[in-house]
């Protein structure tokens, strides 16, 4: 929508709408700073990653974060998909690129990690992304399936490390990304494979909070699965929510499809169950 006041309208009556459910919905916003900053209107500019990372100061990152979460809680949201802990290894990256600290993975987490808790101060819960890192790809998931042919042990070299490094320091919730890497699962996308969902991140990583994927409604998906499937594939794998950011009929496709998949015995009550308490148990600690 381009009209800011109108958006501002839509979420303002979302807020009022979204306050009075006994357990409120999470709401949630890109907004990275940079290039990417979803809030409408004329708002204070917020450095891109890339700058920050040229900075190299963990209390600006820290500060950065405070302000993001300052903006975000003043349109009534309480996720935000930030911060980025790809690493921008790959110049012809086309969708990461500024939005990245930087080529170190050390220095992507110290300043990524600050950037978390700055929103976390905010009360604003962060996600961090895109595991397992979206920072060596030569094409945009936004519009095709990006591939990364890189072993296990590259990655824990490289791209793993601030992901690492933040569940390390309290993480809360991960987005996961929609990448073919060939190597650890060949038939499925990260956001749609256990490999990569319970037995890298979970197990390996240890990570216990919110698992996130990116939009389902993006190329990477929508070309190679139907929508409906591809949400319960990746629910099995040890997703909790499933993100759709594009028209009705796609939430009632992945809604109608997750619920025949319990009835038909794929999904088990207990796997759901197992997502609906990870998400009680954040949304009663930010007292949601």
């Amino acid at each position: 929508m381009n009209n800011p006041s109108q958006t501002v309208l839509l979420i303002n009556r979302f807020k009022a709408l979204n306050d009075q459910n006994p357990i409120p919905l999470f709401f949630g916003i890109d907004q990275e700073g940079g290039r990417i900053s979803k809030l409408p209107g004329n708002l204070t500019d917020i450095p891109t990653n890339m700058e920050i990372g040229q900075v190299n100061n963990q209390n600006f990152s820290f500060e950065i974060g405070q302000v993001l979460g300052k903006m975000v809680k003043a349109y009534g949201f309480n996720v935000n998909f930030a911060p980025v802990l790809d690493v921008n290894s790959n110049p012809n990256n086309p969708v990461i690129g500024d939005r990245s600290f930087g080529n170190n993975p050390y220095l992507v987490a110290d300043l990524g990690i600050q950037t978390m808790k700055g929103l976390m101060k905010e009360k604003i819960i962060p996600t961090i992304k895109h595991f397992p890192g979206h920072g060596d790809t030569s094409v945009d998931s936004h519009l095709e399936l990006p591939r990364v042919d890189k072993t296990l042990t590259q990655l824990e070299s490289l791209e793993l490390i601030p992901f690492k490094r933040a569940i390390e320091s309290g993480a809360e919730m991960v987005m996961v990304a929609h990448l073919l890497l060939p190597k650890i699962d060949p038939n499925l996308p990260s956001s749609l494979s256990e490999k990569i969902i319970s037995d890298l991140l979970r197990k390996d990583l240890g990570f216990n909070g919110v698992i996130i994927t990116d939009d389902l409604t993006m190329k990477a998906i929508s070309e190679n699965f139907t929508i409906g499937a591809a949400a319960v594939e990746s629910i099995k794998a040890g997703t909790d929510i499933v993100l759709v950011t594009h028209k009705y009929e796609n939430i009632s496709k992945v809604f109608s499809a997750l619920k025949e998949a319990v009835l038909r015995g794929e999904l088990s009550e207990e796997r759901i169950n197992e997502s609906v308490q990870r998400i009680l148990e954040l949304k009663k600690k930010y007292e949601i």
